[in-house]
């Protein structure tokens, strides 16, 4: 029985062969772990958000006394609500995005007499503080603002002025004369 005899599977037999035994050498003192190659292909993952987003500025606004269809209007709808717990509200909120660490927020509001009792809610950032987190998780851009002279900013040109006033809706145009023009 020949082993090789057709020569088209010789030659990629032989790559593989290689490619597989140079896999397993050695570079001098390094050895590359499983660990290295998955930091270096790293597969997709999917930026999972879930819930909804409290900040400081939106947690102002909820104080002792307010109803439940307002805390609604403010807060959203909530993640969570127990049928064995009716009088309290779980708001929480998470995002994982790639190469950023999970964030996650927990709000709670008690309610008494369908009037809010109290509230509780661990660090919340602003909406300042929330937006520059996701910012920054997107990666800072190689593109950096051009440094041109006076001369060099003046020698641009000008963009073509814009017409702000809002035109009118105009209707059908015809290019046949009226039906109650005179007939010959």
């Amino acid at each position: 029985m020949k082993l090789f005899s057709d020569s088209r599977l010789t030659l990629p037999a032989l790559v593989l062969g290689a490619l597989s035994l140079t896999g397993c050498s050695t570079v001098g003192n390094y050895t590359p772990s499983a660990a290295t190659v998955f930091n270096v292909f790293k597969p997709y993952r999917i930026e999972i958000v879930q819930g909804n987003v409290v900040t400081q500025e939106v947690m102002a606004q909820i104080q002792p006394g307010l109803g439940r269809t307002q805390v609604r209007e403010i807060l959203g709808t909530p993640l969570l609500t127990d049928l064995f717990h009716e009088n309290r509200w779980d708001y929480v909120f998470t995002i994982a995005r790639q190469g950023v660490a999970p964030q996650q927020r927990r709000v709670t509001v008690f309610f008494k007499d369908n009037v809010v009792e109290r509230f509780e809610a661990g660090a919340l950032p602003t909406e300042r503080e929330f937006v520059a987190s996701i910012d920054a998780a997107k990666g800072k851009s190689d593109k950096t603002a051009p440094n041109l002279s006076e001369a060099q900013i003046a020698a641009l040109p000008v963009p073509a002025k814009v017409d702000t006033k809002p035109k009118l809706p105009r209707g059908a145009t015809r290019d046949y004369p009226p039906l109650e023009a005179g007939r010959p």
